[in-house]
């Protein structure tokens, strides 16, 4: 099946701006991101979508393929959805441009995924190890049926208990594989759905527009930028594998 990699890249982050280009020993978070990316497909399968001048001339200097994108984009999502506007692919790959050591096994097993559960949406998911995980609020949570389809997703600690203690949880993991028509009935929502403006989190319009989520298992090596405590723990791990 015919793909392509976008990176959905804001710099107006609401909890830590300009996240995309802050430096991890040498490279921006983007690039560090985008080259993960070059480690599973071949360039010029993979696009970073962006509305920002400074994310662009970012790119251009590091010879990364780069799109303007609206800044009415509410989402990453939104921004992946113009891509598929402009570009024909059967499977729209979304990496999240805050994701630096996203593992490129990772990215061959979503492609192999959107081939075996033809037309689903894909998404991965690790499991929580740690209770601080589990209790963080920024880090989404979900629960699944037993064949792999999304029930819920939660940035509070799910699932629960009567003793409210960690017993077992997973996460998500922020790579996504998206239809075209997927995406066209995303942008057709002119506001978040309810539940995806409660949680922040994009994927919870498609369950609410009906769609089924296919949630598969990936690596726990993802380290998501949303604080600037993660860019600590990035930088801690980045020195570990030197």
């Amino acid at each position: 099946m015919d793909y392509v990699i976008v990176i959905p890249a804001r710099y107006a982050s609401s909890r830590l701006p300009g996240k995309p280009l802050i430096d991890l020993n040498g490279q921006s978070v983007l690039e560090r991101t985008y080259r993960q990316c070059q480690k599973a497909v071949q360039t010029e399968k993979i696009i970073v979508a962006t509305d920002d001048q400074r994310i662009e001339a970012h790119c251009k200097a590091k010879g990364m393929q780069v799109m303007m994108t609206s800044k009415n984009c509410l989402t990453g999502t939104d921004r992946v959805a113009e891509v598929a506007e402009q570009i024909e692919a059967d499977y729209y790959i979304n990496v999240q441009g805050d994701e630096p050591l996203m593992n490129p096994q990772d990215i061959r097993d979503t492609i192999e995924a959107t081939q075996k559960y033809q037309g689903d949406i894909i998404n991965g998911y690790a499991l929580i190890t740690e209770e601080s995980q589990f209790r963080s609020l920024s880090i989404p949570k979900l629960v699944f049926r037993p064949d792999g389809r999304l029930l819920y997703m939660s940035r509070s600690p799910i699932p629960g208990n009567k003793c409210e203690e960690f017993k077992m949880a997973w996460r998500q993991i922020c790579i996504y594989a998206f239809t075209k028509p997927a995406l066209q009935a995303f942008v057709a929502e002119n506001t978040k759905t309810p539940l995806e403006a409660e949680e922040d989190i994009e994927i919870l319009r498609f369950l609410e527009l009906g769609y089924e989520v296919r949630m598969i298992p990936l690596s726990k090596d993802s380290i998501a930028i949303d604080l600037p405590e993660d860019v600590e723990r990035v930088l801690k791990k980045l020195k570990e594998s030197e």
